[in-house]
């Protein structure tokens, strides 16, 4: 796990460690395929981690979120989603308005905005952390309308 040992120098950086929950929470993330909330996670522990709460979870996906080790997405129903970022690498999420679904999209399609932007306006725009709301192909063409 190359992300464990970045989480650990991470972790040292800031003088916090590696603890045996932190650690736990990491490799249940390693298991779920795509992304999942924080009840997901929780629901995961095996029944010998009960122990560990569910604002263990919390805490630790934010600290692993500010790493760069995980991405998150606000979905349709309010509800935070993460996932690796080395599943995908860095990218920008595409969450539709109506079913929830998030469909990633690769950095380099986007970079034209980002330069467009930046041309403007001057702001630089970190495009991992892009989250974009709209329509999937499938709702939108359910409402026959566009947004």
């Amino acid at each position: 796990m190359a992300c464990e040992q970045l989480f650990k120098d991470k972790l040292k950086e800031r003088g916090l460690r590696l603890t045996p929950q932190r650690e736990i929470i990491l490799s249940v993330l390693h298991e779920i395929e795509g992304m999942a909330t924080a009840d997901e996670v929780h629901e995961r522990l095996s029944p010998t981690t009960t122990a560990i709460d569910i604002s263990t979870v919390y805490r630790t996906l934010d600290l692993l979120r500010r790493f760069g080790i995980v991405s998150s997405v606000r979905g349709a129903d309010g509800e935070h989603r993460y996932e690796l970022v080395g599943v995908h690498g860095p990218h920008i999420h595409l969450v539709c308005q109506v079913c929830g679904r998030v469909i990633p999209l690769e950095l380099d399609q986007a970079r034209a905005f980002a330069e467009a932007v930046q041309g403007a306006t001057g702001f630089q725009t970190d495009l991992a952390e892009l989250n974009l709301t709209g329509l999937c192909p499938e709702c939108a063409a359910s409402k026959g309308t566009e947004l």
